[in-house]
């Protein structure tokens, strides 16, 4: 940035928009210079049902237009965390088309894959109302702009499945930066499995954490070592106390490549069908029955955890769940009534990456609609 730019805030931000949109938009902007400015309506959309998450596109279209002059007007057409439909304008933005033209590129980043994260995390959260949610995308993002666009998300959608649903929802997520989406000062989140290699022992873990952070909520991972039960029942006798606060978790992440400690498939049918007789019968697909009875964290794996630390006495200990838990997993497991606490989710908040694209047409010109052909219906009503 040259010294220029610094005492002339406007010309380093065109410069830096210029870098980063689309160079058809650059050279149109150029061309309308030339040949006459004209006032636009953009109509901004999606091909397929979201939950509305705008704020990121808003503040910074606000940040722009101010920088500009105010030359341009936004126009939401529903509430943050509403449901939307498919090619259902989101946003109309109405002004100078020299300074709308060079903007698609960037403020589409900001919409389209927000909305359809937050439709994910209310799917995810609809279809288990009694679990609560925490957002453990960060490691999974391309940089620091799509983790917030991710949790921010995960806030509005979480909060339209507790609008709609009554469900807890979303919670809290993994990082400080983007926590207070979630009403928090700081992440959530107690070790990862490289604490427990380095410890020697899930119990050691703990210890060392309950240590350095004494009488903090505590979760513990318990897969490490392939034994699930033992290790979680071990950490709760040593902290008794903690288990009967509410305040001490075990964290099912198990792998797909095998059963956790106890189970095996004629186990895993014989847990189910004492908690949930018929509900084995209702699924067909490889994966659904994989996620009931198979391997990893399943619904028997996860009501064999819970018989376990109930029979051991620790009815207060609570289960955290995670390893694949996209909106179908949950919505398995929210008919099974698979006893859990929290879910843990995180690349799946942002599935199916294809489907994230927001589109801007302009639908009127000078006061005359017009638009291509085949778009009608994004005209103002």
């Amino acid at each position: 940035m040259t010294h220029q730019d610094i005492k002339n805030p406007l010309t380093a931000i065109d410069k830096s928009i210029a870098a980063h949109t689309d160079q058809y938009f650059n050279r149109t902007k150029r061309i309308v210079e030339q040949f006459g400015d004209k006032k636009v309506t953009y109509a901004v959309f999606m091909r397929r049902p979201v939950i509305f998450a705008p704020r990121l596109l808003l503040n910074w279209l606000e940040n722009i237009n101010e920088l500009r002059g105010y030359s341009f007007t936004v126009e939401p057409c529903y509430k943050e965390g509403d449901w939307v439909g498919a090619g259902e304008p989101l946003v109309y933005i109405s002004g100078s088309f020299v300074d709308l033209v060079d903007l698609e590129t960037l403020y589409l980043q900001k919409l389209g894959p927000a909305c359809v994260a937050a439709y994910n995390a209310y799917l995810m959260c609809g279809y288990m109302p009694n679990a609560s949610f925490l957002a453990m995308d960060a490691r999974h993002c391309a940089g620091a702009e799509m983790a917030e666009m991710m949790a921010y998300a995960a806030s509005v959608g979480g909060a339209a499945a507790k609008k709609e649903h009554g469900a807890n929802g979303f919670i809290g997520n993994a990082n400080d930066s983007t926590a207070h989406y979630f009403g928090n000062d700081l992440g959530l989140g107690t070790m990862p499995h490289a604490l427990i290699g380095y410890a020697g022992s899930t119990l050691r873990a703990a210890e060392m954490f309950a240590e350095c952070y004494p009488g903090e909520p505590l979760t513990v991972l318990v897969d490490y070592y392939g034994k699930e039960i033992t290790d979680a029942i071990a950490v709760c006798e040593r902290f008794p106390e903690l288990v009967e606060q509410g305040k001490l978790s075990v964290r099912m992440d198990t792998h797909g490549g095998r059963f956790i400690e106890g189970l095996d498939p004629a186990q895993s049918y014989a847990v189910l069908e004492r908690h949930v007789p018929k509900g084995i019968r209702q699924y067909r697909s490889e994966e659904e029955l994989r996620w009931l009875v198979g391997t990893g964290v399943s619904a028997a794996a996860i009501y064999h955890m819970r018989e376990s630390l109930d029979a051991a006495g620790f009815h207060k200990a609570r289960i955290v769940a995670s390893s694949g838990f996209s909106a179908e997993k949950c919505r398995v497991m929210g008919s099974l009534k698979a006893p859990i606490d929290v879910i843990g989710t995180g690349s799946y908040l942002p599935d199916r990456w294809a489907e994230t694209y927001a589109t801007a047409d302009v639908i009127s010109y000078d006061g005359v609609p017009s638009v291509k052909l085949g778009r009608e219906f994004l005209l103002k009503k």
